[in-house]
This record gives structure tokens, sequence and C-alpha cells, in this order.
């Protein structure tokens, strides 16, 4: 394999597992999906990606580094595997990369602000704003009012 097609394979491992761990991860994951339906993979393979990335945010919760390098070679030489079976040529894996790295950059740039203002008195507990939760429970405790006797 030539000194192009190995690098690109390298780059192609290593921006797929820096997505793995983003919100962008849906939309990286189809595009792979994609490219991995061009090259006759089977379900396994995306599998085998869907339980690579359980690894790896497993690995972050634990701060375990160690799984990135390991999850980044095993990719790479899918990759370069996939290369040189001639199963697909290099075109595919390069629109692949740029599409993966258009994902990634937008990762980048994107710049969150939130502001929340919080109205209608005094909050004595905590405040939680979010779109949906499930199985929160709160333990408030009142105040005891002296005046009341």
């Amino acid at each position: 394999m030539d000194s192009e097609l190995a690098a690109l394979a390298t780059s192609g491992a290593t921006t797929l597992i820096s997505l793995m761990v983003t919100d962008s991860w849906t939309h990286a994951r189809e595009l792979v999906r994609r490219f991995l339906s061009r090259t006759g993979a089977d379900g396994a393979t995306l599998t085998d990606l869907d339980d690579a990335r359980a690894r790896l945010l497993a690995a972050r919760a634990s701060a375990g580094t160690h799984a990135t390098d390991g999850l980044a070679s095993q990719w790479h030489t899918y990759l370069q595997g996939v290369l040189q079976s001639g199963s697909v040529t290099a075109d595919p894996l390069r629109d692949l990369l740029a599409s993966l790295q258009q994902v990634a950059h937008a990762v980048e740039t994107r710049q969150l602000t939130v502001h929340n203002d919080i109205s209608g008195g005094v909050q004595h507990g905590p405040v939680i704003q979010s779109g949906r939760i499930t199985g929160l429970t709160l333990h408030v405790h009142q105040p005891v009012d002296a005046t009341q006797d």
C-alpha cells in the first residue's frame, strides 16, 4: 500500500474515533454506514463500530486513554484492509474522510451559549432546565415557619 493510502486510512480512523464521543456521532455513523455498504461489509462491521463507541465512552468515563489508541489502530487496520482488498477505491474513502472532517470541524467551531433567566419569585430548591428527565427524585425540605403555632 502506498504512503498516501496509508495516511488516508490513518486519518480516517483517527477522525472516526474522535467523532465517536461527540454529539455529532449519529451523523458521522450514518456517513460510515453508507461507506461500509459500498464496501460490501456485513452488518457485523457496523455492530463492531457501535461496540467500539460503547467501549470508548466507558473508557472515557473511567479516565482511560489507551482505548482511543487501540480503537484508532483497529479501524486503521480495517480501512487499510478495505483499500487493499480492492472492494473500494481510495476516492470513496477520501469522500468519507472529507465528510467526517466537515462534521468534526462543525463540532470544533460550534460555540454554544446558554443563558437562563428564572422568574417568579425566590426559588428554594434546584432549578432544572431540560427537554425530558425521567427517574429523577428530588428531596426538598420545607423550611419550618416559626409563626405557625
